[in-house]
């Protein structure tokens, strides 16, 4: 919106709400525009991250299909960073390895 859509519509809400009400009303529709584009902020980063989701399983499938040799530098990234995320859930789930107790001498 320019500058004069702006005016225009300031001077008829003045009209219509009264000089009491505007500020209220200029404070609700401002959260509403906020509410808005954090709503959209969110949807953005989710499909963003759904599309670098499917983009790191293609290059997959396509190392797979190539043997996981001769990988171009962008298809050997992506296996790498699915293989770091791989071990981090992995290492989430190991039970800890046994360690000597306090009292136990060796």
């Amino acid at each position: 919106m320019g500058f004069w859509e702006l005016v225009v519509i300031f001077v008829v809400g003045l009209i219509v709400l009264g000089p009491e009400r505007m500020p209220v009303a200029i404070r609700t529709v401002t959260r509403w525009i906020r509410t808005v584009k954090s709503y959209a902020n969110a949807v953005k980063a989710e499909v963003n991250e759904e599309l670098r989701v499917h983009e790191l399983h293609n290059n997959l499938k396509k190392a797979e299909r190539q043997g996981m040799e001769n990988l171009s530098p962008e298809i050997q990234q992506s296996v790498s960073e699915l293989q770091k995320a791989a071990d981090s859930v992995r290492h989430s789930y190991q039970k800890p390895t046994d360690t000597p107790k306090d009292n136990e001498r060796s």
